[in-house]
């Protein structure tokens, strides 16, 4: 066998592991996963009707529980990403888990690729967290979500999120590998999950203060979100796939450079 079939050999045992380890203790999947359902029934059936009467004149009066129709084909869409936020904070403990617990110093005395501890952690996270998704969105559906997205469109959408996905989750990684205690690991991740709420997720940004306006409009999540809503809702999107896709893009390759550089200097503690 070539050092890449070993590789891959080692990272396809590393990602059953995990999988393994999700699926005997799904208590913190299952609690990621809450925060982003939470969010959405809140922001639709509480928020709804004020929220949606003040974007483009969106009626408050909709089915199912008072929540707004239209103001939920516009929230969907960021809280379908926190979802994606959220596997970060399953990323960066299940790593520092296994950290603190001195497996990895195990791992590094057997003959397997040094490599396949990150790739099965962040492959295994991936897989999580599309499924998570996948829930999300089916919730938003039956709450009254009506995108009216083609199945390219569709695609186009799958592939965003999973690109997204494995950006925040190699970040995540190296949050994983240089937090000292489950307690950082698990808190350093947190305003990941927040961060679209300064976007476009919940208002549009010309709604905004001047100052939280320009924020909102430059960090990384309002592009990806503007993409989102236009390829599930026909909204414009204008630059903002470029744009969504360069941030991606920067944070899995720098992401991935952190993980691996911290996981180096890890074995010399």
């Amino acid at each position: 066998m070539t050092a890449l079939s070993y590789a891959a050999r080692d990272s396809l045992t590393m990602l059953r592991r995990n999988l393994k380890h999700a699926q005997r203790y799904p208590s913190m999947t299952a609690s990621v996963v809450a925060m982003p359902v939470l969010m959405l029934l809140l922001f639709n059936y509480a928020f709804g009707g004020a929220l949606g009467a003040g974007i483009g004149g969106m009626s408050g009066g909709g089915t199912g529980g008072g929540g707004s129709d239209r103001y939920i084909d516009y929230v969907a869409p960021g809280i379908i990403l926190m979802a994606a936020t959220s596997g970060a904070l399953v990323t960066a403990v299940g790593i520092c888990v296994d950290m603190t617990e001195g497996i990895v110093n195990r791992f590094r005395t057997m003959a397997i690729s040094r490599a396949s501890f990150l790739t099965g952690h962040v492959v295994g996270s991936v897989i999580q967290t599309l499924i998570s998704i996948a829930f999300v969105i089916g919730v938003a559906l039956l709450i009254g979500f009506r995108p009216d997205a083609t199945p390219v469109e569709w695609l186009a959408v799958a592939g965003l999120l999973a690109l997204v996905t494995l950006a925040l989750t190699w970040v995540a990684a190296a949050i994983g590998l240089m937090a000292k205690t489950l307690e950082s690991a698990s808190n350093i991740p947190l305003p990941l999950q927040f961060l679209p709420f300064m976007g476009s997720a919940i208002v549009p940004t010309e709604s905004m203060p001047d100052g939280l306006r320009w924020f909102a409009e430059y960090q990384p999540f309002t592009p990806v979100i503007e993409t989102l809503r236009g390829l599930l809702m026909g909204t414009e999107i204008g630059n903002s796939a470029l744009i969504a896709l360069a941030w991606c893009t920067a944070l899995a390759v720098g992401g991935y450079l952190w993980a691996r550089t911290a996981y180096q200097h890890s074995a010399k503690r």
